[in-house]
């Protein structure tokens, strides 16, 4: 970092910024309850009040949500007639998968070949860290020149959209000139990235049922219909042979015009086995950022280990649809339910549930905000020119504060780089991005302030 005295106030902040993210990575935060126990998301929620309070905020506050699950809201006021900035996070987070397939304890922040490592170390506990930090260094280098709000979501790799239902409700509480959303990522590590478009999803569950109970696949085999047989057919049904998503009705999707993604760099990133090839068609950054993608995220049915000659009755599945923005979701959702049950055969019942939803979402990228985040991401990365990407997950909450507040700008930052393996085992955030985009944050602010 250059000798800019909000850099140098962010640097010296980095081991507090370690010690806090090592507490609030012990949380095991996940807004399941039926997996993790509901004290655990509490605690995390108080830690983030907790530090909102120290570091002088307002009306601080645990929003208890229509979902059940808990939202951190603080008001720190700045200077009289200032603009006003919401600042993004969320402190819940995707389960560990198998823990046993962790290199280190998931939910003990470790550091290992100059990473942090760690459940939420980037997707997005490291988020409400780096808010704190940028606060800091304005704190300490004259002051914050806006009125901050921040929002710390607990639900949202859920989907179970308690925070939209209760901004909704309160439309005053989150209004703001420009939004700053702390979860999504630099396209690579060093090279400042501003995500402006984000696909939607729907996620829906199918059962297939054909018999009254399993048959012996002896004696009924060969002509008793098979559920699991059906359901995996319904679920082939959703791609071409290329592997492109194909559900009826639903368009293919359009091609991405800004910064592309090098498919050898993409097969690294994604860590394709030799000899495997990508899916679908077009370029990479056309199927991942601008094209429907259904994903089977689980099926219900007997496991290898124990399992019995049996036909089975019944069996499940849970997809995902991403969709891309220029798709409503919850057209798509209906497009999905209704192929699922077109291509169900033998005349088996099928049962369709929708179980999550979020609308894609684009961003105005010709705003003072985008002008303003620019010029702060050139000094916190020196040498490099901001770029513009697109995001192939989804916030749902981004739709709904846009729906909210037309009038606000909306800039799309945060931690989740390809090497920071979010949703995945071993999960790390670089604490070099930690510093400079905490610095970018801050001389955003500084920059809004007088746009």
């Amino acid at each position: 970092m250059s000798s800019n005295p909000v850099a140098e106030t962010v640097a010296s902040l980095m081991p507090r910024a370690k010690a806090e993210l090592t507490e609030l990575v012990a949380f095991k935060s996940v807004a399941d309850f039926d997996q993790f126990p509901r004290s655990e998301s509490e605690g995390a929620a108080r830690w983030v009040a907790d530090a909102l309070t120290a570091e002088g905020f307002q009306d601080v506050a645990l929003l208890d949500t229509p979902d059940g699950t808990q939202s951190v809201y603080g008001y720190l006021p700045g200077p009289a007639g200032a603009k006003t900035v919401l600042l993004y996070a969320h402190y819940d987070v995707q389960p560990p998968l198998d823990e046993a397939g962790w290199t280190t304890p998931p939910f003990e922040l470790t550091e290992r070949d100059g990473r942090w490592y760690g459940r939420g170390a980037a997707d997005c506990k490291g988020g409400v860290i780096m808010h704190l930090l940028a606060l800091r260094a304005l704190k300490a280098n004259g002051g914050v020149p806006v009125h901050v709000k921040v929002i710390a979501e607990g639900s949202e790799e859920m989907g179970t959209g308690g925070l939209e239902r209760y901004a909704e409700e309160h439309p005053e509480l989150l209004e703001a000139d420009s939004i700053v959303i702390g979860d999504s990522g630099n396209f690579r590590v060093g090279l400042p990235t501003v995500t402006t478009t984000l696909r939607g999803m729907t996620m829906v569950r199918v059962q297939v049922d054909t018999l009254q109970g399993n048959l012996h696949s002896g004696q009924f085999g060969g002509a008793a219909p098979d559920a699991l047989a059906a359901l995996i057919r319904v679920l082939d049904s959703l791609r071409a042979e290329d592997g492109s998503t194909t559900v009826d009705g639903l368009a293919p999707g359009a091609s991405w015009e800004g910064l592309q993604y090098d498919e050898e760099q993409f097969r690294t990133d994604a860590k394709v086995l030799d000899g495997v090839g990508l899916i679908g068609s077009g370029t990479v950054a056309d199927r991942i950022w601008a094209r429907p993608a259904v994903t089977v995220l689980g099926i219900d049915c007997p496991p290898v280990v124990g399992a019995t000659p049996s036909v089975q009755a019944g069996a499940r599945a849970l997809i995902s649809l991403r969709v891309p923005p220029g798709v409503d979701a919850a057209e798509a959702t209906k497009l999905l339910q209704a192929h699922l049950e077109a291509h169900t055969p033998w005349g088996a019942q099928v049962r369709t549930e929708q179980v999550g939803q979020g609308q894609p979402f684009s961003a105005d990228t010709t705003s003072p905000a985008y002008t303003a985040m620019a010029d702060a991401m050139a000094v916190a990365y020196p040498g490099q020119e901001m770029q513009y990407a697109g995001q192939g997950g989804s916030i749902p909450l981004c739709n709904t504060l846009a729906s909210l507040y037309p009038q606000a700008e909306i800039l799309l930052i945060g931690l989740s780089e390809p090497e920071a393996q979010i949703h995945a085992v071993d999960e790390s955030v670089s604490p070099e991005e930690l510093e400079r985009l905490s610095v970018a944050e801050a001389l955003f602010l500084r920059n809004y302030a007088g746009a």
